[in-house]
């Protein structure tokens, strides 16, 4: 095990700023957010040099419209079916993994069949509640990791992903003596 000397926020400060380019404009185009989503999200797409499709900004909308969360694609299918979005799992997936190559969404993967995406793309860890299968952000910012197994020659950490699943603690049956 190798010692590191810094926490996990020093580690992920240069990919998170790198997938923050979009309120820069470094893609050629300078967004002006104006608190209204669908023209943000017009915006948000414009600058990293995604097409404004129907679908994409509808999809756009339903994500980015209430603040930061934590959805699957099945989530996110649900929700557009209910707001009659003609869109199929298909396209939302691909929508989904475009805008996390993008750097607008955060992916996050609890098991190796569940796969949550975060429109808070800072630094930041989890908490899994297994009970209702939520993913919750975890508040405290300054996570220290003491050790990680040393890295491969040839390869640099890109990013330390946590999540911490927890469950209901079990009731213990009072003993009647």
């Amino acid at each position: 095990m190798k010692s590191i000397e810094y926490s996990i926020s020093h580690i992920e400060h240069s990919r998170d700023t790198e997938a923050l380019d979009y309120r820069r404009g470094d893609a050629g185009h300078t967004p002006t957010l104006t608190g209204c989503p669908w023209h943000d999200v017009n915006e948000m797409l414009q600058s990293v040099g995604l097409r404004p499709t129907r679908q994409r900004m509808a999809l756009g909308w339903l994500l980015f419209g209430k603040g930061d969360r934590h959805l699957t694609a099945e989530m996110l299918y649900e929700e557009a079916t209910l707001a009659k979005v003609p869109v199929s799992l298909a396209t939302v997936y691909n929508t989904l993994n475009q805008l996390t190559e993008a750097g607008l969404l955060r992916q996050v993967s609890v098991d190796g069949t569940k796969t949550y995406f975060d429109t808070n793309v800072t630094s930041h860890h989890h908490f899994y509640l297994e009970s209702n299968h939520e993913l919750v952000d975890i508040p405290d910012q300054n996570l220290m990791l003491q050790q990680v197994p040393e890295v491969p020659e040839g390869y640099e950490i890109a990013r330390l992903d946590m999540v911490v699943r927890l469950r209901k603690k079990q009731r213990t049956p009072r003993s009647t003596a």
